[in-house]
């Protein structure tokens, strides 16, 4: 049975060296797009301090046929799998699920 409860991802990508701009210039089109999906919860960017070719997404979304949703998008296919992962050296993705004590 799908997991019906918040779907957080945490997603971590080591830019190739002289490409950050490029994927952050690319990261703003898929933040726009991402916000306005009817199950996206929030859409945060980081920037690692030690490491400035270290991007750090953390993702939250309704449940997981919101993720499914997400990933299926248009801008999620033409951007972030046509556009900038080609320019990562690695890319990290971790689902959870949030815990919340009555």
């Amino acid at each position: 049975m799908e997991n019906q409860n918040p779907i957080h991802v945490f997603a971590t990508w080591k830019v190739k060296e002289g490409q950050v701009e490029n994927v952050l210039s690319l990261l703003k089109t898929v933040h726009d797009a991402s916000i306005r999906e009817e199950g996206n919860l929030f859409y945060k960017i980081h920037r690692s301090n030690s490491d400035l070719n270290t991007i750090v997404l953390f993702e939250g979304y309704s449940s997981e046929a919101a993720v499914a949703e997400h990933r299926n998008s248009s801008h999620f296919q033409e951007f972030v799998l046509g556009k900038i992962v080609p320019l990562l050296e690695n890319r990290e993705i971790i689902l959870t699920t949030p815990i919340s004590y009555l």
